[in-house]
């Protein structure tokens, strides 16, 4: 028999509760019209019967479902009691029987994982979202693709008037007027002339000559920084939640200085001068080009006197990792953000001949579906060596031939062609489904994309297994499952594989990145113009998307600095991003030191930089390494430079080298570098730091330094005792080898007054004889 016949009991019943319901359509018997004709009859052949009492019927059955599914999935929400629930899952056609589970509304996630919305989103005092009015006057100007005005992240509902200190315009062009700027949107203006200058008019029929954004970059990080509350927020059903940007009361400002063709550095050059002119208090800045010096970096050079102004400047390292000395945007002037994940996935599964199931991440939710139950042929078309990739193996354009791929899942090889470009290629040549394998080069990293067809992404581990069983199995077949959402993953947080890496390579004593910050899998506000893949052949229109890369990293430093200095209205950049460093955690959800997701082992202080941003404790730091821009041009004058280089620098100001620093390692920052020279004749190196307090007035620090293999270290003094606010007291750190290690090796330095932990992480080099 399909079902089993109701149970009569003169037993106390159990409360009534929800469950979801799962089926495999597959099974509808041909007795039953339609689904829900199928869904009444079996919850009324497992209900229990009360004495005296006819609760068999089906339409009593039928009033117990309240919800079917059949787009997403298939099945049923129905009330049932815990044996009648027991007695559903005993049912062919029954998937699973879960009970509901409670969800209270998220963020985009990332704001919550950071630790910046209390349960209730209430205003006590240690929500560092409380309502004050210095909140509405700090603007952040993003450099980026444009903005997406009609995006309700941008709605104005509640915001004070334009800040008086503002200068900026709203620029005019193509759909976009002055009514598109408004209390949140203070300011959008386009920079081209370089552009064109380089490559010619720009094609008006192709993009916006306007500040209105068609690529989605630029209105996602935007939203990202300062994104006013939007209840409901999703990509497709994925990441359901309330999207927010970290500082959801600060002001937006939008430099479009980059267009089809790219961005151009006399363009970026004259929007960080014009917002520096507007009146920003932020610069966030999600690009970058190669490694030059400080001299030749136009960004560098631009961001130098954004600093002189008091502007902090926020940039993203790249995403060249897991490659050392992949960074950009490396001047210790500007904060050098590298990516991370968030306790949030997207699970999907592929599901082998054999009954083996291989984990993977995926966004896609479309109308082509593969049913679960049945096993599609599967094709690999590279090598048995997964080191050595051949164009059909990555699934590049043109690569693939219909005759051997329709029908199929066909496994293509990351690299070389955007991720979700592989899924057109597949389908276009007649694929049902893809999965998408990690290299060497990506490790176990899951990147979710919004695909056009059934497909998901797998580590390396998985993408071997998978391979080696398409190429060695005489008829291989998979199937592909998506599970949407999945939140508090363990471990989190962990560096993302693509965040470039450091050392930096223009000053080994700088430490970069500074540090890391939510950059994998994150859900913000989106334009109109383009689909969730980006692809022309992408017709799909949605209001938030989710986008990986250190570009999304930024944005959560720009945010978390424009908290920081409606706070701190005082601070300099560089207390700022001190507060940020020196409060940083490089311990998981686990309390296991931070991983890095290329080798699944522990990441370093090249990975990570000084750890993982932590706002809260950013709010209140305790000490501040404190720079001035003069500081920052004695540290150039360490660099070798001629007298014309150093004019870069002095546009603003008339500056000479005052030689205070006897080694680049003393410029007061947070990180410590220490660098012994090729000669094994210099055993002892002594760097110098000063701290300056933002705490209580009166007190005590006491240091603590952790073991470093190679060395031994000292602090003097070692207990620094403050009497005011605001006071500095200098120290030293002096680095004794014991034996010199052929490679870099890591530790920290704490200060600790018993409340605030004051953390510079300790990078110790000894440069290989000539």
């Amino acid at each position: 028999m399909l079902f089993t016949t109701a149970v009569p009991s003169t037993a106390s019943f159990s409360p009534m509760e929800t469950y979801i319901v799962h089926m495999d359509v597959l099974e509808r018997p041909e007795s039953f019209l339609d689904h829900q004709q199928w869904y009444s009859h079996m919850v009324n052949s497992v209900m229990d019967v009360k004495e005296n009492i006819d609760e068999t019927t089906t339409d009593d059955a039928a009033e117990r479902i309240f919800y079917t599914y059949g787009t997403a999935f298939h099945g049923f929400a129905v009330r049932l009691s815990e044996q009648e629930a027991k007695r559903l899952e005993s049912i062919l056609g029954v998937v699973s029987v879960n009970r509901e589970t409670v969800y209270k509304l998220h963020t985009t996630r990332s704001p919550e994982f950071l630790g910046l919305a209390p349960d209730d989103d209430n205003n006590s005092d240690n929500n560092i979202w409380s309502e004050t009015l210095s909140d509405h006057d700090v603007v952040v100007g993003v450099l980026d693709t444009g903005i997406w005005p009609e995006s309700p992240s941008f709605n104005d509902a509640g915001m004070l008037p334009v800040p008086a200190h503002w200068k900026g315009a709203c620029e005019t062009g193509r759909a976009f007027t002055r009514r598109h700027c408004n209390k949140k949107i203070i300011g959008a203006r386009i920079f081209f002339r370089g552009y064109e200058a380089a490559t010619g008019r720009l094609n008006e029929q192709d993009e916006y000559i306007s500040p209105r954004d068609q690529d989605g970059h630029g209105t996602h990080t935007a939203a990202t920084v300062a994104g006013a509350p939007v209840k409901g927020a999703n990509l497709l059903g994925y990441a359901q939640g309330t999207a927010r940007g970290m500082a959801p009361r600060a002001r937006v400002a939008a430099y479009k200085v980059c267009w089809v063709g790219g961005c151009f550095s006399s363009d970026i050059l004259s929007a960080v001068d014009q917002a520096v002119a507007d009146g920003v208090n932020v610069l966030s800045i999600s690009l970058g080009g190669g490694v030059s010096s400080y001299f030749r970096d136009s960004l560098s050079v631009a961001a130098f006197g954004a600093m002189e102004k008091g502007v902090f400047v926020s940039c993203s390292a790249g995403n060249g990792g897991p490659d050392p000395i992949s960074l950009t945007n490396v001047s210790p002037w500007i904060t050098t953000v590298g990516a991370s994940t968030i306790d949030r996935e997207f699970p999907a599964t592929a599901k082998l001949g054999t009954g083996q199931v291989m984990p993977g991440v995926s966004l896609y939710r479309g109308r082509m579906r593969l049913l679960r139950d049945h096993q599609y042929p599967l094709v690999y078309l590279g090598r048995s060596n997964s080191s050595t990739l051949d164009p059909g193996s990555l699934c590049l354009e043109g690569t693939l031939d219909p005759a051997t791929v329709a029908g199929k899942i066909v496994i293509c090889d990351r690299g070389i062609s955007p991720r979700v470009q592989k899924g057109q290629v597949v389908k276009d040549a007649g694929g049902v489904g893809m999965v998408l394998a990690n290299t060497e080069m990506n490790g176990e990293e899951l990147v979710a994309d919004c695909h056009l067809l059934p497909a998901l992404a797998v580590g390396e581990r998985a993408g071997d297994a998978i391979k080696r069983y398409a190429l060695t199995d005489p008829r291989p077949t998979a199937t592909l499952a998506f599970m949407g959402t999945k939140l508090n993953v363990r471990p989190s947080p962990v560096v993302a594989a693509f965040s470039s890496r450091g050392p930096n390579r223009l000053t080994l004593e700088i430490l970069k990145p500074d540090l890391v910050a939510p950059g994998v899998n994150i859900l913000a506000a989106w334009t109109e113009k383009t689909g969730p893949s980006s692809l022309s052949t992408d017709s799909r229109r949605v209001k938030f998307n989710i986008l990986s890369g250190t570009s999304m990293s930024c944005p959560h430093v720009s945010g978390v600095a424009a908290l920081l200095k409606a706070r701190h209205p005082d601070w300099s950049p560089a207390a700022i991003k001190s507060a940020l460093m020196t409060t940083a955690y490089i311990h998981d959800n686990t309390h296991k030191p931070l991983k890095d997701d290329s080798t699944d082992g522990y990441s370093t202080t090249f990975d990570h930089g000084a750890g993982h941003i932590n706002p809260v404790k950013a709010l209140t730091p305790g000490l501040v390494y404190d720079l001035t821009a003069q500081d920052y041009f004695d540290f150039l004058c360490t660099q070798n430079p001629t007298p014309a280089q150093l004019k870069i620098f002095t546009k603003s100001a008339n500056r000479t080298c005052k030689h205070i620093h006897a080694n680049p390692g003393d410029l007061n920052y947070p990180g410590i570098s220490a660098v012994f020279p090729e000669q094994p004749s210099v055993s002892v190196l002594t760097l110098h730091r000063t701290v300056t307090n933002v705490g209580p007035p009166s007190s005590t620090y006491h240091s603590r330094v952790s073991p470093i293999k190679g060395v031994n270290v000292v602090v003097e003094p070692s207990i620094l005792q403050f009497k005011s606010t605001s006071q500095k007291l200098p120290y030293k750190v002096t680095f004794i080898t014991k034996s010199r290690q052929p490679t870099p090796v890591f530790g920290g330095l704490i200060w600790t007054d018993g409340v605030h932990k004051v953390r510079s992480p300790i990078v110790v080099t000894w440069l290989p004889p000539m």
